[in-house]
């Protein structure tokens, strides 16, 4: 090799080494000013669900940590997707995250026509928590039991309707799922969040709503709802003489919601770090833990590499269902 020539190759190394050195002090340097300003929460539904419940429990212990206030913005619709995609463009300066779920990191195949890509446009901090969904039915329904309930799905299909906190939310998902496993449909009613279906439901205009337990939990105890039966494959200890779906007549049936935090795909994995293990300590205190039970939900906190194999493995799950189900949303 000719002396010029290494001479080149020397000094463009050396060149990339100092640009490296260089921008791993500049991130370094952003990192212990962050965060500087206020931090913004989306939160893709409307006020009252359980991810806007969740979202305003997390926002206000971290902004205490950071003594910044993180502030909540409610986008709904379009199963998150709004919100999520409002995140994807805005400044990849770390001070925008969004609340995420299944409908948004895992069923997105039920739309054709994002704006966005889930996958290549968001990055993910944590799975936060999850929730298995309970049946509910106005408190002056006919059906006493989840197995009435079942016995006249089955014999009048499509009579009944039932409401979801959006198409293609984890709500919607749990309930394709289940008229898949009895073979049997309900007519569908969509809404922007949880927070209006229920009270769509308490004035007796839904007849059905697999609806996430921390939301629809509280109108049971007030006695404005019926539960009839939980999701998940096993009972909960916040309710534990409610029976499984899979024990009352649908047997293999598991199904639940989970929660989510993420941020535009540009932002510095660094702040994704830094927010994750942040959120991760506000949250994992006895004190939270133990709110969040009460509240139906089981803390997870994952690392942001744990959270991107769950979108995997969700993703494959509800596109099965979604394909099956011919569910199309635009």
């Amino acid at each position: 090799m000719k002396p010029l020539f290494r001479a080149r190759i020397w000094a463009s190394s050396i060149v990339a080494i100092l640009a490296l050195q260089g921008s791993c002090v500049a991130s370094q340097t952003d990192l212990n000013d962050y965060p500087n300003q206020p931090i913004h929460m989306v939160v893709p539904f409307a006020p009252g669900g359980i991810t806007d419940l969740l979202g305003r429990l997390v926002a206000d212990q971290l902004g205490t940590l950071y003594t910044q206030p993180v502030v909540v913005e409610n986008r709904p619709g379009a199963s998150g997707h709004v919100g999520a995609n409002l995140v994807s463009k805005t400044e990849a300066d770390g001070y925008t995250m969004l609340l995420g779920t299944i409908g948004i990191h895992a069923a997105y195949s039920s739309y054709s026509k994002l704006s966005y890509d889930p996958v290549k446009d968001l990055q993910p901090a944590m799975v936060l928590g999850a929730s298995p969904n309970i049946v509910l039915v106005p408190a002056n329904s006919r059906f006493k039991t989840f197995e009435e309930l079942l016995a006249y799905e089955k014999a009048h299909p499509g009579e009944l309707n039932y409401a979801t906190a959006g198409p293609g939310s984890s709500v919607h998902m749990v309930t394709a799922l289940y008229e898949q496993l009895i073979g049997s449909k309900l007519t569908y009613v969509p809404y922007k969040g949880s927070g209006p279906a229920l009270i769509d439901m308490i004035g007796e205009r839904v007849d059905v709503m697999f609806d996430n337990l921390p939301t629809g939990y509280p109108h049971v105890k007030s006695g404005k709802l019926r539960m009839l039966a939980i999701t998940s494959k096993d009972r909960h200890p916040l309710i534990p003489d409610t029976p499984t779906i899979a024990e009352s007549g649908v047997p293999g049936y598991d199904a639940g919601s989970w929660f989510s935090v993420a941020m535009d795909s540009e932002v510095s994995p660094a702040i994704v770090n830094k927010l994750s293990g942040d959120i991760r300590t506000v949250m994992s205190t006895p004190e939270m833990k133990e709110r969040l039970l009460d509240m139906g939900i089981t803390l997870i906190a994952s690392t942001p590499e744990e959270a991107r194999s769950t979108f995997v493995s969700e993703t494959e799950k509800w596109s099965k269902v979604i394909e099956s189900s011919g569910i199309k949303l635009d």
